[in-house]
């Protein structure tokens, strides 16, 4: 193991099942669920290091809204999925005696009690540079079939937790697929929905949900802006959006932060509030994952594709923050 930190006596790993998006299998997380272990696809690997060392004013900006990377791990095997995992151990099989090499990344769900996950695929290229014809064919129908194509962007998987119930409800990537670009709106209302006498079973409070929605606003444009300034090509990325459906907790997270906001306004930024244990889980974040397919291009200027993406998020919040204004 490379950077990350050592591992806790008990089950060191375990499935990782809070995926709304993407491929389940051989994605692991630490026993306390900080950490999530992933295959090191060459690219991926290459940007995050890359990412982790620059001293570019460019990265710089990004760096906030990527997951945060400790290293990699190797392992001796590979995750055997016909032997679920015991009480002590995770089962690996062996793979000819050669090691695995994995990306060691934060949790992004870990700090809320129960995320609301949204899964944004962005682009309007969704097939590498390397990708064989029959697969750049394929892609190719894909974005002119659904919302990437024309808006850069897809719904790809959402969960939205149940008040009444306390269990997520999944949204599948199919619905993503089979909705125009008139439907989109519709698509982030029922990601973002607005409890009430009448709809009860989910959402938060309409004055509780708007301020999530504009911190999410603010980042999201910040993330335009710092990869509107970075010459690189995104294929397969998303952007994730998690806001936490306790409403409790989402108070307690959302005053904290303006308070901590203010205190570091008046007095400087204070490393060591990260580490505060009295501090709640954030009311919401957002931030750009999946690098399998990320090259930096220099002289070719940013993904357009992926800026009509984010610019059309931009777009369907705004819809959203004046919707639910209007309930406050």
């Amino acid at each position: 193991m490379s950077e990350a930190p050592s591992p806790s006596p008990g089950p060191v790993t375990q499935v990782f099942t809070s995926q709304v998006a993407g491929h389940e299998n051989g994605v692991l997380t630490t026993q306390d669920n900080t950490l999530l272990i992933k295959q090191a696809l060459p690219l991926e690997l290459q940007f995050y290091q890359t990412v982790a060392a620059a001293a570019e004013p460019e990265l710089d900006a990004l760096r906030p809204f990527i997951p945060k990377f400790l290293g990699t791990l190797a392992l001796e095997g590979e995750l055997d999925t016909d032997k679920p995992a015991s009480e002590t151990t995770i089962n690996v099989k062996p793979i000819d005696g050669t090691r695995k090499e994995s990306l060691v990344l934060e949790n992004l769900a870990h700090p809320f009690v129960k995320p609301n996950i949204l899964d944004i695929k962005l682009g309007t290229v969704l097939y590498d540079e390397s990708a064989p014809p029959d697969k750049v064919a394929r892609m190719k129908k894909t974005a002119e079939s659904t919302t990437s194509g024309t808006t850069g962007m897809r719904l790809t998987g959402f969960q939205v937790y149940d008040n009444i119930t306390g269990e997520a409800v999944n949204t599948t990537k199919a619905y993503g697929k089979s909705i125009s670009a008139a439907q989109l709106p519709e698509g982030i209302a029922r990601f973002f929905p607005v409890a009430s006498a009448d709809a009860p079973v989910q959402g938060l409070p309409a004055a509780l949900l708007l301020q999530i929605l504009e911190l999410l606003r603010e980042d999201v444009q910040d993330i335009h802006d710092a990869l509107a300034a970075i010459e690189m090509r995104t294929v397969g990325g998303s952007l994730l959006i998690l806001y936490e459906s306790d409403a409790a907790r989402a108070e307690e997270g959302l005053k904290w932060m303006l308070e901590d906001d203010e205190e570091d306004e008046e007095e400087g930024e204070d490393e060591d509030s990260e580490d505060d244990p009295n501090k709640p889980g954030p009311p919401c974040d957002v931030r750009l994952i999946d690098f399998a397919h990320t090259r930096f291009v220099p002289g070719q200027g940013p993904d357009e594709g992926v800026l009509l993406g984010i610019n059309t998020v931009l777009a369907l919040l705004d819809e959203r923050i004046e919707a639910v204004r209007k309930c406050v």
